[in-house]
């Protein structure tokens, strides 16, 4: 099992392109470790107010870890990534940035670090004094290159990328698009928690070790990311399938479009079947609104009632 050293500059990029030099090469099956730096790249640390916001260089946040080459991953592929373990660092952010959130420009900026330990984290100074947040890791940040032209780190996009999508925690399998030969994939943008929204722009931000296992599914052609993950605290597991849109509508039509194309492929349902099924069991979640000009819509069904069909 190798080891990418995300700290280190080379191993790091801030455009999405099929023209990026892979860092590493894997095979299919393999597991990797990956040590990933905070959304801000190192430039946030502790100690620091809300005045130094302002000399954070905007362009180095999101930084991905990556690309990594697959070996045969092919255009019309799927890669399958398993998220087998998250250890998030001692320490953590959040942040009100007035460029930035459901809210912006109505608060002056504002900076929070956060301790954590013990599955929890806690403010360090007076705001929010004892709350207590359980930690719930997740990668905001996973993608996969696309097929063609290059794309900001910070909005998503078909090919995954900032998602902040909660699911993507430990035990999730996430399905990328293979693009180009090899997928090129990166991972990014660790959280200690966040809420369904991200509604500020900023989680509970902070770095983290992650091991992750690749496989290439040949010939699952599909247009965008979905997700297989458990949910905590829901006693079931979910097929999630994300609508990556600048409109919430056409990212919700676009979630139950291809959750409709995953019923079909993976279960046989007819696409009445998987309508009806979306309608009177599944979920749909805003789990990204504030990545202008790219939001997330997710819709989930538990896999629970889907197994039941092979049955």
């Amino acid at each position: 099992m190798i080891t990418i050293d995300g700290t280190r500059e080379e191993n790091l990029h801030y455009r999405w392109s099929p023209n990026l030099r892979p860092i590493a090469s894997v095979r299919d099956g393999d597991e990797v470790t990956v040590i990933i730096p905070d959304s801000s790249t190192m430039q946030i640390r502790p100690g620091m107010t809300a005045e130094d916001l302002a000399k954070l260089d905007s362009s180095k946040f999101d930084a991905a870890v990556g690309p990594i080459y697959v070996e045969g991953a092919e255009p019309g592929d799927a890669l399958a990534v398993d998220i087998l373990d998250i250890e998030v660092g001692d320490w953590g952010w959040s942040a009100i940035l007035g460029f930035i959130g459901l809210l912006k420009g109505r608060f002056r900026d504002l900076l929070i670090h956060w301790r954590i330990s013990n599955g929890y984290a806690e403010t360090t100074g007076d705001f929010l004094r004892g709350i207590r947040i359980p930690v719930r890791p997740f990668l905001g940040v996973i993608g996969v290159a696309p097929r063609e032209g290059e794309f900001e780190m910070i909005p998503p996009q078909y090919f995954g990328g900032n998602m902040d999508n909660k699911l993507h925690g430990v035990g999730a399998r996430v399905y990328l698009p293979v693009n180009v030969r090899g997928a090129l994939l990166s991972l990014a943008d660790p959280h200690a928690s966040q809420g369904d929204g991200e509604v500020t722009g900023t989680a509970i931000e902070t770095n983290a070790t992650v091991r992750i296992r690749v496989n290439v599914i040949k010939g699952l052609g599909i247009r965008r990311p979905f997700t297989v993950a458990s949910i905590k605290d829901e006693p079931t597991n979910v097929i999630a399938t994300m609508g990556i849109s600048s409109d919430l509508y056409q990212a919700a039509r676009d979630a139950l479009e291809d959750m409709l194309t995953i019923l079909n492929k993976l279960y046989g349902l007819t696409p009445e079947e998987g309508y009806v099924l979306s309608s009177v069991i599944g979920n749909l979640r805003i789990s990204e609104i504030v990545d202008e000009p790219n939001y997330v819509v997710t819709l989930t069904i538990p896999r629970s009632i889907i197994e039941r069909i092979r049955q």
